[in-house]
This record gives structure tokens, sequence and C-alpha cells, in this order.
């Protein structure tokens, strides 16, 4: 291993213990729907939910685990993906839920990535198969191996298996920010079909 590569580990490591994530928060229409592909197809249990009532508008916020950073479900610190269920808080006629579609965005491009080992992968798609969802794509992208489907909501989800990973490398990735994509871009067989 590099020694670059050792500081970055050692850096990612601090701020993994300073600063993990807490929760990531979208919107929802259907709650129920919601539950059942996070918390059924997924395996991501349903952990906490808020209901808040203000005046004749309210506010259902509901967070499911995606793995614990300490003692898992009930204890420790999980970390979140959350979504909010409303009624007349201040959202625009006709808004949408989904996040790349709803602002012109090809629906691959915002998504949440859930590391994953390959038999977890095979569990979700198992249950997915099993309740009439297939996915929207999968890739190998020569670094990890990832299976998509888009979640009730229209939110791309991505489970991403290493394989084995890619090695680190800070000086290289601020290199790239400011290169001609059409000159030094890799041109993979990835998401061109699906733009």
């Amino acid at each position: 291993m590099s020694e670059r590569t050792v500081a970055f580990a050692l850096r990612a490591e601090a701020y993994a213990r300073l600063m993990p994530l807490h929760h990531v928060a979208y919107a929802t229409r259907d709650v129920d729907a919601t539950t059942h592909f996070y918390e059924e197809l997924m395996g991501f249990p349903l952990v906490h939910t808020e209901v808040q009532a203000l005046g004749e508008s309210w506010i259902r916020h509901v967070f499911y685990d995606i793995g614990p950073t300490g003692d898992g479900p009930g204890g420790g610190e999980a970390e979140c993906i959350a979504f909010f269920e409303f009624h007349e808080v201040g959202e625009q006629p006709g808004w949408t839920t989904d996040v790349s579609a709803g602002v012109g965005l090809p629906f691959w491009v915002n998504h949440c990535a859930f590391r994953s080992t390959a038999e977890q992968l095979e569990t979700v798609r198992a249950r997915m198969t099993a309740a009439g969802i297939e996915p929207a794509m999968e890739q190998d992208h020569g670094w990890c191996h990832s299976l998509y489907y888009l979640d009730p909501n229209g939110i791309m989800v991505e489970l991403c298996v290493d394989t084995p990973g890619f090695e680190p490398d800070p000086a290289e990735a601020h290199r790239l920010l400011g290169v001609d994509p059409l000159i030094e871009g890799v041109r993979p067989p990835m998401h061109a079909e699906q733009a």
C-alpha cells in the first residue's frame, strides 16, 4: 500500500469517527409503499417515526436503519435513509418525489448507493423479483458491480459491491477535475443507452 493510500485511509478513518452519515431524507407521497420497499424488500428496518400536527397541516418523518455505526437498531448510532410524508406545509402544486427526472435529468444521475456484499445483492434481487420489480439497470464499473432499482418515489437506489473497490488517489482525482472529458474521458459502456 502506498504512503498516499495509507494517509488517505487514516484521514477517512478519522472522518468516519467524527462525522458519519446520520440520515439522508427524501419526500414520499406514499409512506406505505415506501415502507414496503425499504423494510421488506431492501431489508432496512423502520426504526423511528415522528408525527407533527401543524394546525391543518401535518408531517410524518420515517427512518429506516441502513446499517449501524454502533450497536445497531434500537441502540447505538444507526445510519438511516428517511422520508417525509406531509400535507400543506408549503409544497408547490404538482411537486414530485423523484430527484432526477423531476428536475430534467436522466433517472440515474441523482441516486443513493448502499455498500453491499454479493450475498446481500442477490438476496435483495430475489425479493425484488418475487415482488415483480425488475432492476432499472445493472452495471459492472470495473471497480464495483452495481444493481439499480427505482423506489416507489422514483428515487434510484444502488446496491454497490466492491470488486475490489478503487484505490484512493486524491492527487489524480483532483487532476481529473480540470481535464476535458471529451479528450481524457474513459468511454465505458455505461449509461449511454439509459440516457
